[in-house]
Protein backbone atom coordinates (compact mmCIF):
# COMPACT_ATOMS: atom_id res chain seq x y z
CA UNK A 1 0.00 0.00 0.00
CA UNK A 2 2.45 2.65 0.89
CA UNK A 3 4.84 1.75 -2.45
CA UNK A 4 1.43 2.00 -4.60
CA UNK A 5 0.69 5.54 -2.65
CA UNK A 6 3.91 6.80 -3.75
CA UNK A 7 4.06 5.90 -7.26
CA UNK A 8 0.10 7.23 -7.23
CA UNK A 9 1.84 10.86 -5.95
CA UNK A 10 4.14 10.88 -8.39
CA UNK A 11 6.86 8.77 -7.72
CA UNK A 12 8.83 7.84 -10.32
CA UNK A 13 11.03 5.11 -8.59
CA UNK A 14 11.00 2.67 -5.28
CA UNK A 15 13.69 2.70 -3.00
CA UNK A 16 14.00 -0.83 -0.74
CA UNK A 17 17.16 -2.02 1.36
CA UNK A 18 17.06 -5.67 0.74
CA UNK A 19 16.44 -7.91 -2.06
CA UNK A 20 13.14 -9.92 -0.60
CA UNK A 21 11.50 -6.37 -0.35
CA UNK A 22 12.39 -5.83 -4.21
CA UNK A 23 10.74 -8.99 -4.49
CA UNK A 24 7.69 -9.15 -2.30
CA UNK A 25 6.59 -5.36 -4.05
CA UNK A 26 7.01 -7.43 -7.70
CA UNK A 27 4.87 -10.23 -5.97
CA UNK A 28 2.55 -7.54 -5.39
CA UNK A 29 2.09 -6.24 -9.41
CA UNK A 30 4.11 -3.29 -8.76
CA UNK A 31 5.83 -2.62 -11.92
CA UNK A 32 8.13 0.22 -11.42
CA UNK A 33 11.64 0.29 -11.02
CA UNK A 34 13.25 -0.63 -7.94
CA UNK A 35 16.37 0.50 -6.00
CA UNK A 36 18.09 -2.05 -3.78
CA UNK A 37 19.97 0.05 -1.54
CA UNK A 38 21.97 -2.19 -0.11
CA UNK A 39 25.11 -4.21 -1.29
CA UNK A 40 24.14 -7.79 -2.20
CA UNK A 41 26.04 -10.49 -2.41
CA UNK A 42 27.11 -12.15 -6.29
CA UNK A 43 24.97 -14.90 -5.30
CA UNK A 44 22.01 -12.94 -5.34
CA UNK A 45 22.62 -11.72 -8.85
CA UNK A 46 20.07 -14.17 -10.47
CA UNK A 47 17.36 -13.12 -8.46
CA UNK A 48 18.00 -9.46 -9.08
CA UNK A 49 17.98 -9.64 -12.71
CA UNK A 50 15.23 -12.35 -12.95
CA UNK A 51 12.80 -9.72 -10.86
CA UNK A 52 13.78 -6.56 -13.01
CA UNK A 53 15.35 -5.01 -9.61
CA UNK A 54 18.31 -2.32 -10.03
CA UNK A 55 21.16 -3.03 -7.89
CA UNK A 56 23.61 -1.01 -6.01
CA UNK A 57 26.94 -1.40 -7.05
CA UNK A 58 29.85 -1.12 -5.50
CA UNK A 59 32.12 -4.29 -6.35
CA UNK A 60 33.19 -5.99 -9.04
CA UNK A 61 32.29 -9.49 -7.92
CA UNK A 62 28.65 -8.36 -8.05
CA UNK A 63 29.13 -6.59 -11.55
CA UNK A 64 30.41 -10.07 -12.96
CA UNK A 65 27.87 -12.20 -11.46
CA UNK A 66 24.75 -9.49 -12.78
CA UNK A 67 26.60 -9.71 -16.09
CA UNK A 68 26.50 -13.33 -16.14
CA UNK A 69 23.13 -13.82 -15.12
CA UNK A 70 21.98 -10.92 -17.62
CA UNK A 71 23.37 -13.00 -20.10
CA UNK A 72 22.12 -16.43 -19.34
CA UNK A 73 18.37 -14.87 -19.06
CA UNK A 74 18.49 -12.32 -21.79
CA UNK A 75 17.77 -9.15 -20.04
CA UNK A 76 20.09 -6.23 -19.07
CA UNK A 77 21.26 -5.98 -15.20
CA UNK A 78 20.43 -2.33 -14.39
CA UNK A 79 22.33 -0.75 -11.48
CA UNK A 80 23.50 2.33 -9.45
CA UNK A 81 26.70 3.33 -8.59
CA UNK A 82 27.41 3.92 -5.50
CA UNK A 83 30.34 6.75 -3.82
CA UNK A 84 31.22 6.97 -0.48
CA UNK A 85 31.87 10.69 0.32
CA UNK A 86 32.41 10.04 3.75
CA UNK A 87 29.70 8.40 5.29
CA UNK A 88 32.01 5.22 5.61
CA UNK A 89 29.15 2.22 4.72
CA UNK A 90 29.48 0.84 1.66
CA UNK A 91 30.83 2.38 -1.76
CA UNK A 92 33.79 2.98 -4.10
CA UNK A 93 36.00 5.42 -2.96
CA UNK A 94 36.03 8.30 -5.51
CA UNK A 95 39.65 8.08 -6.81
CA UNK A 96 38.35 4.36 -7.68
CA UNK A 97 35.56 5.14 -9.78
CA UNK A 98 36.57 6.21 -13.45
CA UNK A 99 38.98 2.86 -13.15
CA UNK A 100 35.77 0.82 -11.93
CA UNK A 101 33.49 2.14 -14.89
CA UNK A 102 36.07 0.89 -17.32
CA UNK A 103 35.98 -2.11 -15.98
CA UNK A 104 32.32 -2.62 -15.67
CA UNK A 105 32.08 -1.00 -18.89
CA UNK A 106 33.89 -4.23 -20.52
CA UNK A 107 30.74 -6.32 -19.14
CA UNK A 108 27.34 -7.94 -21.51
CA UNK A 109 24.32 -6.98 -19.91
CA UNK A 110 25.45 -4.56 -17.35
CA UNK A 111 23.71 -1.06 -17.53
CA UNK A 112 24.61 1.96 -15.18
CA UNK A 113 21.74 3.88 -14.73
CA UNK A 114 22.84 6.17 -12.11
CA UNK A 115 25.27 7.17 -9.82
CA UNK A 116 24.58 7.87 -6.05
CA UNK A 117 26.16 8.86 -2.11
CA UNK A 118 24.51 9.56 0.81
CA UNK A 119 24.98 11.89 3.47
CA UNK A 120 26.64 11.44 7.25
CA UNK A 121 25.35 14.42 8.91
CA UNK A 122 22.35 16.09 6.79
CA UNK A 123 20.28 15.90 9.30
CA UNK A 124 21.70 18.23 11.71
CA UNK A 125 23.60 15.22 14.44
CA UNK A 126 26.92 17.00 13.50
CA UNK A 127 28.43 18.86 11.31
CA UNK A 128 26.49 20.42 8.75
CA UNK A 129 29.37 21.98 6.43
CA UNK A 130 30.84 18.01 6.13
CA UNK A 131 27.12 17.61 4.26
CA UNK A 132 27.80 20.48 2.15
CA UNK A 133 32.11 18.81 1.50
CA UNK A 134 29.94 15.48 0.25
CA UNK A 135 28.13 17.43 -1.82
CA UNK A 136 30.77 19.42 -3.58
CA UNK A 137 33.03 16.33 -3.29
CA UNK A 138 30.41 14.59 -5.28
CA UNK A 139 29.01 16.94 -7.49
CA UNK A 140 32.36 17.72 -8.91
CA UNK A 141 33.09 13.71 -9.37
CA UNK A 142 30.02 13.04 -11.46
CA UNK A 143 30.83 16.75 -13.87
CA UNK A 144 33.90 15.33 -14.36
CA UNK A 145 32.66 12.01 -15.79
CA UNK A 146 29.94 14.01 -17.26
CA UNK A 147 32.57 15.51 -19.49
CA UNK A 148 34.63 12.61 -20.56
CA UNK A 149 32.12 11.37 -22.21
CA UNK A 150 30.88 8.40 -19.44
CA UNK A 151 27.19 8.17 -19.31
CA UNK A 152 25.80 8.22 -16.06
CA UNK A 153 21.47 9.55 -16.48
CA UNK A 154 20.62 9.81 -12.90
CA UNK A 155 22.80 11.00 -10.23
CA UNK A 156 21.26 11.63 -6.57
CA UNK A 157 22.62 12.20 -2.77
CA UNK A 158 19.24 13.68 -0.95
CA UNK A 159 17.82 12.02 2.30
CA UNK A 160 14.90 13.16 3.70
CA UNK A 161 16.71 15.81 6.12
CA UNK A 162 18.67 16.79 2.55
CA UNK A 163 15.25 17.35 0.61
CA UNK A 164 15.06 20.08 3.39
CA UNK A 165 18.19 21.52 4.46
CA UNK A 166 20.17 21.22 1.23
CA UNK A 167 18.27 22.33 -2.45
CA UNK A 168 21.55 22.01 -3.98
CA UNK A 169 21.64 18.56 -3.34
CA UNK A 170 18.45 17.48 -5.20
CA UNK A 171 20.56 16.97 -8.52
CA UNK A 172 18.44 14.44 -10.95
CA UNK A 173 16.23 12.91 -8.18
CA UNK A 174 15.42 12.62 -4.44
CA UNK A 175 15.30 10.04 -1.64
CA UNK A 176 12.73 10.82 1.04
CA UNK A 177 12.11 8.02 3.08
CA UNK A 178 11.12 9.04 6.95
CA UNK A 179 9.22 12.41 5.63
CA UNK A 180 6.98 10.31 3.72
CA UNK A 181 5.71 8.97 6.96
CA UNK A 182 5.35 12.21 8.24
CA UNK A 183 8.25 11.67 10.74
CA UNK A 184 11.09 14.35 11.29
CA UNK A 185 14.39 13.38 9.97
CA UNK A 186 15.29 16.40 12.14
CA UNK A 187 13.88 18.22 15.04
CA UNK A 188 12.39 20.85 13.74
CA UNK A 189 11.47 19.69 10.28
CA UNK A 190 7.54 19.65 10.89
CA UNK A 191 7.98 23.32 10.43
CA UNK A 192 9.54 23.40 7.04
CA UNK A 193 7.15 20.65 5.63
CA UNK A 194 4.31 20.58 7.23
CA UNK A 195 4.91 17.20 8.08
CA UNK A 196 1.74 14.66 9.60
CA UNK A 197 2.78 11.27 10.95
CA UNK A 198 0.94 8.75 8.69
CA UNK A 199 1.15 6.16 11.62
CA UNK A 200 -1.31 5.13 14.47
CA UNK A 201 -0.06 2.34 17.35
CA UNK A 202 -3.48 1.23 19.11
CA UNK A 203 -4.20 -1.82 21.01
CA UNK A 204 -6.76 -2.28 24.20
CA UNK A 205 -6.80 -3.20 27.87
CA UNK A 206 -7.54 -6.47 28.34
CA UNK A 207 -7.40 -7.09 31.95
CA UNK A 208 -7.66 -4.74 35.22
CA UNK A 209 -7.43 -4.67 39.06
CA UNK A 210 -6.19 -3.00 41.88
CA UNK A 211 -3.19 -3.47 43.11
CA UNK A 212 -2.62 -2.58 47.65
CA UNK A 213 0.08 -0.59 48.65
CA UNK A 214 3.52 -2.29 48.77
CA UNK A 215 2.13 -4.90 45.95
CA UNK A 216 4.92 -5.31 42.76
CA UNK A 217 4.09 -5.24 38.88
CA UNK A 218 5.93 -7.00 36.62
CA UNK A 219 9.13 -8.74 36.18
CA UNK A 220 11.79 -7.62 38.85
CA UNK A 221 9.56 -6.11 40.87
CA UNK A 222 10.59 -2.73 39.45
CA UNK A 223 6.82 -0.78 40.56
CA UNK A 224 6.06 -0.94 43.46
CA UNK A 225 2.69 0.56 44.37
CA UNK A 226 2.76 3.76 46.81
CA UNK A 227 -1.23 3.70 47.56
CA UNK A 228 -4.10 1.50 45.71
CA UNK A 229 -3.58 1.37 42.45
CA UNK A 230 -5.73 0.48 39.57
CA UNK A 231 -4.08 -1.60 36.75
CA UNK A 232 -4.63 -2.05 33.36
CA UNK A 233 -2.90 -4.43 31.47
CA UNK A 234 -2.44 -4.23 27.03
CA UNK A 235 -1.16 -6.96 25.06
CA UNK A 236 2.01 -5.23 23.48
CA UNK A 237 5.58 -6.19 24.36
CA UNK A 238 8.92 -5.78 23.45
CA UNK A 239 8.19 -9.35 21.31
CA UNK A 240 6.66 -6.72 19.06
CA UNK A 241 8.88 -4.40 18.53
CA UNK A 242 7.92 -1.69 21.37
CA UNK A 243 10.69 -0.71 23.53
CA UNK A 244 11.73 -2.60 26.55
CA UNK A 245 13.71 0.93 27.38
CA UNK A 246 10.06 2.49 28.24
CA UNK A 247 9.68 -0.04 31.46
CA UNK A 248 8.23 2.89 34.36
CA UNK A 249 9.02 6.04 31.88
CA UNK A 250 6.73 5.99 28.73
CA UNK A 251 3.23 6.60 28.57
CA UNK A 252 -0.06 5.74 26.75
CA UNK A 253 -3.18 7.26 25.78
CA UNK A 254 -6.30 5.94 27.79
CA UNK A 255 -10.03 7.81 27.22
CA UNK A 256 -7.79 11.00 26.14
CA UNK A 257 -5.32 11.01 28.83
CA UNK A 258 -1.88 9.62 29.33
CA UNK A 259 -1.39 6.65 31.71
CA UNK A 260 2.04 5.67 32.96
CA UNK A 261 4.02 2.28 31.85
CA UNK A 262 4.72 0.94 35.39
CA UNK A 263 6.84 -1.96 36.07
CA UNK A 264 9.39 -4.05 33.27
CA UNK A 265 7.80 -4.21 29.64
CA UNK A 266 7.31 -7.71 28.96
CA UNK A 267 7.72 -9.67 25.86
CA UNK A 268 3.98 -9.64 25.30
CA UNK A 269 2.32 -7.28 27.52
CA UNK A 270 2.93 -4.35 29.04
CA UNK A 271 1.20 -2.40 32.39
CA UNK A 272 -0.62 0.66 32.83
CA UNK A 273 -1.53 2.79 35.88
CA UNK A 274 -4.98 4.18 35.12
CA UNK A 275 -5.88 4.79 38.90
CA UNK A 276 -6.52 8.63 37.67
CA UNK A 277 -8.81 7.86 34.61
CA UNK A 278 -12.19 7.71 35.29
CA UNK A 279 -14.46 5.05 34.04
CA UNK A 280 -11.75 2.62 32.35
CA UNK A 281 -12.69 -0.84 31.33
CA UNK A 282 -11.44 -3.46 29.61
CA UNK A 283 -11.97 -3.40 25.88
CA UNK A 284 -10.80 0.67 26.15
CA UNK A 285 -8.71 1.70 23.18
CA UNK A 286 -4.73 2.31 24.08
CA UNK A 287 -2.85 4.77 22.10
CA UNK A 288 1.01 4.16 22.50
CA UNK A 289 1.76 6.30 18.96
CA UNK A 290 -0.59 8.57 17.59
CA UNK A 291 -3.40 10.89 19.25
CA UNK A 292 -6.43 10.98 21.27
CA UNK A 293 -8.72 13.31 22.49
CA UNK A 294 -6.57 16.42 22.87
CA UNK A 295 -3.36 14.32 24.16
CA UNK A 296 -0.71 12.99 21.08
CA UNK A 297 2.00 10.51 21.77
CA UNK A 298 4.88 11.06 18.85
CA UNK A 299 7.88 8.47 17.75
CA UNK A 300 10.21 11.28 18.81
CA UNK A 301 8.63 11.35 22.50
CA UNK A 302 9.59 7.91 22.61
CA UNK A 303 13.13 8.18 21.21
CA UNK A 304 13.89 10.69 23.73
CA UNK A 305 12.86 8.76 26.52
CA UNK A 306 14.35 4.97 25.22
CA UNK A 307 17.85 6.84 24.37
CA UNK A 308 17.46 6.39 20.45
CA UNK A 309 16.09 7.72 17.45
CA UNK A 310 11.95 8.19 16.25
CA UNK A 311 13.66 5.32 12.86
CA UNK A 312 14.25 3.25 15.67
CA UNK A 313 10.54 3.39 17.08
CA UNK A 314 8.74 2.81 14.38
CA UNK A 315 10.97 0.31 11.90
CA UNK A 316 11.14 -1.64 15.30
CA UNK A 317 7.29 -2.49 14.92
CA UNK A 318 7.50 -5.71 13.68
CA UNK A 319 4.91 -8.61 11.41
CA UNK A 320 3.35 -9.31 14.84
CA UNK A 321 1.53 -6.02 14.87
CA UNK A 322 -1.55 -6.10 12.37
CA UNK A 323 -1.88 -3.51 9.95
CA UNK A 324 -4.48 -1.74 8.66
CA UNK A 325 -4.18 0.90 5.93
CA UNK A 326 -6.73 4.55 4.99
CA UNK A 327 -6.50 6.89 2.82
Amino acid sequence: PVAQAALEAGASMLGVAYLDEGITLRQAGIGAPVLIFGSELPESAPEIVRWGLTATLCTYELARALSEAAVRLRRNAVVHIKVDTGMGRIGLKVEEIRSFLQRISELPGVVVEGIYTHFATADGSGDGEFALAQMEHFRRVVGQLRKEGINLPVAHAANSAAVLRFPSAHLDMVRPGIMLYGLEPFPGASFLANLKPAMTLKSRIVFLKEVPPGASVGYGRTFMARKRTRIATVPIGYGDGYPRALSNRGKALVRGKRARIVGNICMDQLMLDVTHIEGVRVGDEVVLIGEQGEERITPEELASLAGTINYEIVTALNGRIPRVYRG
